[in-house]
C-alpha cells in the first residue's frame, strides 16, 4: 500500500547549535512509543519525521495516534509515496484520496518541492494534479482559498509523498531534555494536568503520591494508579512514589491547631517531595495549585509551603481558572477518572475556617510541637515504588 506517517517537528526546529540532539531524543521516544504496533523504520529528513512499516501486520492507526501524543511533534499525516513522476503523483492522489475527492465540493492541490532537482516548480505540479483532478471528478470547484479538500503533495529527496490535512500533533519539547522533576499527584482534576503540562516542556516525571489509611481508601489509590497511566501515553514511563501519610495527618491533628492542618501538612508533603527529587536526582518539584482556587493557594500560603523547600517549585496551571483546567483534563483523558468520587488525603482532617494569610513565624512555632525529621524519615522508609507503563 505504500503508506507512511510524516510527521512535522515544532519548537525543535527553533534551536541553534544543538538541535540535533533534540532530534535524536525526539526520535529515540517515538521509537520506543512504537514498539507496541510494530516494526518501523523511523528517521529524520529536513524537518521531517518518516514513520515508515517494515513488515505486515504493523497496526498503521495505533502508531499514527501513538505519534501524535508524542511530545515535539506539531503535526502528523499519514500519506502515500509514489515515484517522482507527475503522473504517478496524480495516480497516488486519485486512488489514495478517492474517497474524500468523491465527498468534496470544493478542492486545490498544495505543494512543497523540497527536492529542488524536480523538474515543474510547486505551482506547476498544484496546477498539473489539480487539473487532472478536476477532469477525473467534475462536481469538484476549485477553491484556493477555503477549499473542503486540501490535496497535499511533497516532492522529497526519496521520493512523492500526497496526503490530505495533517492532524495536530502534542507540540512542545522532547520528553528528557528539560531535565527530572517530581510532580505531586492527588486524585484531582488540577495535578494530572499540571503533570502533563511541564512533561510538555520537555521534562522527565517521577510521580508522589501521600497515601492515608484507614482515612483513605485502596480505591482512591487504585485510582491515582489509574491517572498515573492515563498519563503514560503523554509522558513516557514514569515511577509513582507512594508515600504513607497518615501518622503525619495523625500528629498534626492532634498537635496544631486547626486552622493550620492543612498548610502544616502541604509542607510536610514539600519535605517529602523533595527527598523523593533527591533520590531521584530531579531538580525541581511540580504541583497543580492554582492561585486563589482553595484557601491553601493565597500566595501568602504558597510562600509559607515553600519555605521548607530548597528545590524550584514549579506550577504550571497557577494562572488558569477551573474551566480552562477542565478542557486540558478532558483532552488528555483524565477527567472522567479524576471525578470519581474517592477521597484523597487532601480531604481528611479538612479544618472548617483554614488560615488564608499565614505568617511563616507562626507556623514554625506551631510545628514546634511535632517530631519533624522523625514523622519525615519514617514516612520516607515506608515508600512504596511503582512503575507505571502503559
Amino acid at each position: 500500500m505504500n503508506e507512511i506517517i510524516l510527521l512535522k517537528l515544532g519548537e525543535v526546529v527553533l534551536k541553534g547549535l544543538n538541535r540535533r540532539s533534540f532530534e535524536d531524543k525526539l526520535l529515540s521516544n517515538i521509537r520506543r512509543r512504537l514498539q507496541h504496533y510494530g516494526s518501523f523504520n523511523v528517521y529524520s529528513k529536513q524537518s521531517t519525521i518518516y514513520v515508515e512499516p517494515q513488515k505486515g501486520g504493523c497496526d498503521l492507526e495505533g502508531a499514527y495516534a501513538a505519534c501524535r501524543q508524542v511530545f515535539g511533534i506539531i503535526a502528523a499525516t499519514r500519506a502515500r509515496f509514489c515515484p517522482k513522476d507527475k503522473d504517478a503523483i496524480f495516480h497516488c492522489a486519485k486512488h489514495y484520496l478517492d474517497a474524500e475527492l468523491r465527498a468534496a465540493k470544493t478542492f486545490k492541490v498544495e505543494t512543497k518541492r523540497a527536492d529542488k532537482q524536480f523538474p515543474m516548480n510547486s505551482m506547476e505540479i498544484s496546477q498539473y494534479v489539480g487539473g487532472l483532478l478536476h477532469e477525473e471528478y467534475p462536481h469538484l470547484k476549485v477553491d484556493v482559498h477555503k477549499p473542503e479538500l486540501c490535496v497535499h503533495v511533497e516532492v522529497r529527496e526519496k521520493a512523492a509523498y500526497v496526503h490530505g490535512p495533517s492532524q495536530p500533533g502534542a507540540g512542545g519539547l522532547p520528553i528528557g531534555m528539560g531535565g527530572t522533576a517530581v510532580s505531586l499527584l492527588s486524585g484531582g482534576i488540577d495535578s494530572p494536568v499540571s503533570s502533563y503540562m511541564i512533561a510538555k516542556r520537555g521534562v522527565q516525571l517521577e510521580l508522589v503520591h501521600f497515601f492515608s489509611p484507614p482515612y483513605t481508601s485502596q480505591q482512591a489509590l487504585d485510582k491515582v494508579k489509574e491517572l498515573a497511566k492515563e498519563l503514560v501515553p503523554w509522558c513516557g514511563r514514569m515511577t509513582l512514589h507512594i508515600v504513607p501519610f497518615t501518622e503525619i495527618q495523625e500528629a498534626i491533628r492532634r498537635d496544631c491547631p486547626e486552622e493550620y492542618f492543612t498548610l502544616i501538612m502541604r509542607r510536610f508533603m514539600m519535605r517529602l517531595a523533595e527527598r523523593v527529587a533527591r533520590r531521584t536526582g530531579a531538580k525541581a518539584l511540580v504541583t497543580g495549585e492554582s492561585l486563589g482556587q482553595v484557601a491553601s493557594q493565597t500566595m501568602d500560603a504558597l510562600a509559607v509551603s515553600d519555605a521548607v523547600c530548597s528545590l524550584p517549585v514549579l506550577r504550571p496551571v497557577i494562572g488558569m481558572d477551573k474551566q480552562e483546567i477542565v478542557l486540558i483534563s478532558r483532552k488528555i483523558g483524565t477527567f472522567d477518572t479524576s471525578i470519581l468520587p474517592f477521597e484523597d488525603c487532601c480531604t481528611v482532617f479538612t479544618p472548617r475556617h483554614p488560615r488564608t494569610h499565614p505568617v511563616l513565624e507562626d507556623v514554625v512555632g506551631f510545628e514546634s510541637a511535632l517530631d519533624i525529621e522523625g514523622l519525615t524519615q519514617r514516612a520516607v522508609d515506608g515508600i512504596e515504588r511503582v512503575t507505571i507503563n502503559l
